[in-house]
């Protein structure tokens, strides 16, 4: 099984009207979605220092987790190495879920997000997306998806997107989202997965 990096970059955005204009010059529309992620972490407090996530886009369940590669981060841009599988039905989830209570794991955060992607014209590997985070704001954020040997030039193709659109290096801002949330106090208990499954 392959599993690709994950290379990628973000910035917080504050006239997301004129973005979409510059991206709209570079990059075919593909599709807007809605997505919510619990997170899940092992018990204890403060931020963890892992957690992964199950996410319902209103036709499957799929389990992510991600390995921070921060030996290849370079220039504001991060390389994380992906994981997932999807859960099929109700049943999975719930054995999955009883796997998590039985293990010590708790739920954790609420994410939810709203997404604008689009594919550069000229390189179908460069996936661009504006992302409306509940609680946290509006972010774009610039993907590649590359083997190891292939994560330079997954770089420069990203610096290079970000200065095709006028976003500078110093207007990123990598901090996770599930960061921000927990900065911001925001958990939104009464939208976690395991309890919709309870209905």
């Amino acid at each position: 099984m392959v599993n690709w990096l994950e290379v990628e970059v973000k910035a917080k955005i504050e006239d997301v009207n004129r973005l979409r204009r510059k991206i709209k010059l570079i990059a075919d529309f593909k599709k807007k979605e809605s997505r919510g992620d619990d997170y899940f972490r092992l018990e204890g407090k403060g931020y963890p220092s892992k957690a992964f996530r199950i996410r319902d886009d209103g036709k499957k369940m799929v389990v992510n987790f991600k390995k921070h590669l921060k030996h290849l981060w370079k220039d504001g841009v991060v390389v994380k190495r992906e994981f997932e599988f999807e859960l099929t039905d109700k049943k999975h989830l719930d054995n999955f879920l009883a796997l998590l209570e039985d293990f010590g794991f708790e739920q954790w955060v609420k994410k939810r997000k709203r997404t604008e992607k689009y594919v550069h014209k000229k390189d179908k590997n460069i996936i661009i997306e504006i992302n409306v985070v509940q609680h946290v704001g509006t972010y774009l954020e610039i993907e590649y998806l590359a083997m190891e040997k292939d994560v330079a030039k997954a770089r420069k193709a990203i610096l290079k997107t970000l200065a095709e659109i006028g976003v500078t290096r110093d207007q990123i801002d990598n901090v996770g989202y599930t960061r921000r949330l927990y900065e911001r106090g925001v958990k939104d208990r009464k939208y976690f997965i395991t309890r919709k499954k309870k209905k």
